[in-house]
Parts: structure tokens; sequence; C-alpha cells
């Protein structure tokens, strides 16, 4: 008998040995050695590759980890998700590249430059890039790029995760968000949903699940065309008379299949903004702006720090860049396409998006789960006008009324709690609120993380 025990003793460890080092061996696999042109010495671990999520169809979905730094507690520090919208547009390319991530990329498209308010300081970012078709994830049967959809996006983020903790097993019992901004307000609260629903029972959830933060977010179609039509009106750039046929045009039901009448009207309302950047109204768009900051750079050392609406540029030069993709171990697959910012087929051929995210908004409030919403005031595709009509139709009880909240004795925006949620705005942010007010956006990621209200 003792001979019987000390044999499964042995097996039991021979097996657990086994497990460990296929895992160990998947993540060093994936180690990023060093990215061409990262700064020396940046003091934090980072991993990229695939996982699949559909072996029948050949779907796979790229990943990228930046670790917090070993100096600042990473082994203590949440795990966030991080999800852009689009639909179909690269979480590396905006999230990582321009936002929230460790690295911007300088105009040349081949050196990186350290982001002193990169998220990664507070918590270990995962990006995804999803669906599969969007940058470097791909799929072996070509339809799939053309139906793609909100629930079947849901599904295989849901199916990556669960992979993906199995190949990180020590983030498993981390606290985990998800958060992201623009169509990612579909994503993010659909993928919370399943995430939610799917830990009850289980006594030990797969996944340790929080909380989802979003900002400038598509959430309700109904709220989105009011409050964006009211947005362009007030802030002076269309005509009464535009604003007035948009009203009646428009079905206010749904955005994905508007009428002729109501895809006139927009042209229209286009023609009439002219050439500004709908995403950061205030701000010039990228073709005006080379030539203002070399005039300008000599009088105003500011502007050299100033935001770079040309970003996107660098991104599809760098991450083209065949030393790139083999530090990422990215475009394994070898595809004839090149890495865009956005996948334009993926977007246009999008299959189901239901009109509204309040539902589940009322879901997960009920569930207790941490909720917070944020919006760039100067950004005119979903503005803060489409999103305070959204929250207001949730008729949640308020905890603290409309206030200020400061940066350096300055207004960093304003804020309002309700029971179950937290309305945050970023004065001068456009739609990428952590792009053009960089410090602003880490205090508000701070104060998510700590939930605490927003500093008064």
């Amino acid at each position: 008998m003792g001979h019987y025990v000390s044999a499964v003793i042995f097996f039991f460890f021979l097996f657990v040995g086994l497990c460990t080092s296929s895992y160990l061996e998947d993540q060093e696999r994936d180690r990023i050695t060093e990215l061409p042109g990262q700064p020396k010495n940046i003091g934090f671990a980072q991993y990229s590759g695939y996982v699949t999520v559909n072996k029948q169809a050949g779907r796979a979905l790229f990943y990228w980890l930046v670790q917090s730094p070993a100096s600042r507690g990473a082994e203590s520090r949440p795990l966030v998700l991080w999800l852009n919208g689009g639909p179909g547009c690269s979480s590396v390319a905006y999230g990582a590249a321009e936002e929230i991530g460790p690295f911007r990329i300088r105009p040349d498209g081949k050196t990186l430059f350290i982001n002193p308010y990169a998220w990664n300081n507070l918590a270990n970012l995962l990006f995804l890039e999803s669906p599969a078709g969007v940058g470097f994830s791909y799929s072996n049967t070509t339809s799939d790029l053309y139906t793609a959809g909100d629930q079947r996006t849901a599904e295989d983020a849901y199916t990556f995760l669960i992979n993906w903790f199995e190949r990180f097993p020590q983030y498993k019992h981390r606290d985990f968000y998800i958060a992201g901004e623009s169509y990612a307000g579909h994503y993010v609260p659909q993928l919370s949903q399943i995430v939610y629903r799917r830990n009850r029972g289980i006594q030990n959830p797969v996944v340790n699940f929080k909380g989802f933060l979003v900002g400038n977010a598509v959430t309700d179609d109904y709220h989105d065309y009011i409050g964006t039509f009211e947005y362009w009106w007030t802030h002076g750039l269309i005509s009464d008379s535009t604003y007035k046929i948009l009203r009646v045009a428009c079905d206010l039901g749904s955005s994905m299949h508007p009428s002729s009448e109501c895809i006139k009207a927009l042209n229209l309302a286009e023609a009439e903004q002219g050439n500004i950047d709908p995403y950061s109204i205030f701000t010039r768009p990228c073709n005006d702006t080379s030539s203002l900051r070399r005039k300008l750079r000599g009088h105003y050392p500011w502007m050299s720090r100033a935001y770079d609406p040309c970003t996107e540029r660098y991104s599809e030069v760098y991450f083209n860049l065949p030393e790139v993709q083999t530090a990422l171990h990215a475009n394994v697959t070898q595809v004839s396409y090149p890495w865009r910012t956005c996948s334009n087929i993926v977007g246009i051929y999008w299959a189901d998006s239901p009109l509204s995210m309040l539902p589940i908004y009322q879901e997960l409030i009920a569930a207790g789960l941490r909720i917070w919403v944020f919006s760039g005031d100067t950004d005119a595709v979903v503005p803060v006008t489409a999103t305070r009509y959204s929250i207001d139709a949730l008729k949640l009880p308020t905890i603290t009324n409309w206030y200020a909240w400061y940066d350096n004795h300055k207004v960093g925006g304003w804020s309002q709690v309700y029971k179950g949620l937290t309305f945050v705005t970023v004065t001068g942010a456009g739609h990428e609120v952590p792009l053009h007010r960089p410090r602003q956006a880490y205090i508000l990621f701070r104060s998510f993380l700590e939930n605490k209200p927003m500093p008064s």
C-alpha cells in the first residue's frame, strides 16, 4: 500500500511539473526580448502572440501583454484587458501605441519613446486585437471576415480569455477589469456579461472579474443619435435647418440601417462641418499639422509635446516592419495584406449590433460590479451629450451631484456618482481621451482602480 501511495504522489508531482513546464515554455515562447527602436532599461516584461479561439475555422486572436514594472509591484497589480472599437479597429494601433501603452511611436515610424502616463504603471495591461481579421488577428476561413458581429466577437473574446489564463495561470486569481472606448462600448459590456454569467455558481471563478471602464462609448442608438445631433448643433458645427432635418429624417431607433434621407442629411452635416477632425473638434487634422508644427516649434517649446493627430500613420509604418513583426511573434501565417489600424472589410460587413447596451448595464449594476463611464468633451463622434442621455435613461439614483474635479488646482473635468455607476468627463479631450489628455486620463484610471471619487 505504501508503495502504491508513493507512486501516486510521484506521478502527481510529475504531472504538475510537466504542466508547469508546459505553460512556462508557452510564456517564454511569447516573451518579447526587445522591440526595434525601444528605449533601453524599461524595467517591465512584455509578451505577445496568438491564442486560438476556434480550431475548426482557424480563428486566432493576437494579444500583447505589458506587465507593470517590477519596481511597482507587478505581481500584486490587477490585470486590465483593453479593447478598441471600430468595429474593426486595432487595440495595438490605438490603445497600445497612442493611448495607454508604455511606448509612443516617433514620426520616423521606426523608433519608440516612453509614455510617462502609461497605464501599466498602475496595472498589467492586456491588449487584444479583436475580432479575427483585425490587426494581426486572423482566420483561415475567409468568410469569417464578412460575417463578424457583436455576438461572435464576445464569444471569441471569452474563449480567448479562458485559454489565455491557461497560458498565464499566475493571473487567474488577480483582480480583473475590462476597459475600452468607442465601439468597445458594445464589446466591453457584452464580454463583461458573459464573464459574469459564466462565473455564477462556480466556487472559484476562472475569471476574478471586478468591473469595467468605457470611454466615449457607443451605448444606445436612440440616445446616441439625439445626443450627437444636439452636440453638432450646440457647438456650431451644423446649421439650424440641417439639425431639424436630422431630427426628422434619421430613424432614431437604429444606427446600423439608416434611411436614404438620413444618409443624405448626414452627408449635408459632414459638408457643413468642413475640414475638421470630428474626433477632436478643436485640434487641426493630420493633413494640416506637420507644416504648422515646424513653423511654431521654435517659438512655442510645448508644441513638440502637443497632441499629434498623425500617430495612426506612424503605426502603419512601424507595425509593418518585418523586424517588428518578428519581435512581436506576429503575422506568423504571412498574410497577403499589410497590417492596418482598422479593417474596412470587418467594419463594412458587420453582421449584428444590438440597439442598446442599457439592459446589460442594468444587469451588471444589479450584480454590484464596478462600472465607470468617461467622456472627452471635444469628441463629435460619440459626444458627451450622447453618453449623458444614455446614462440618464438608466434612471439611477444620484449619490454625489455633478461637481468639478481637479488636477494641479485646474479643472480636469466633471463627475457625477450614481448608485452603481460613476460618470466622469475630461475637459479638452477628444474621442481618445488618453491621447489628448494623458495625465488626466491617468488620474481617472487610478481613481477607477482605487474605487475613489475623482479628486475635488
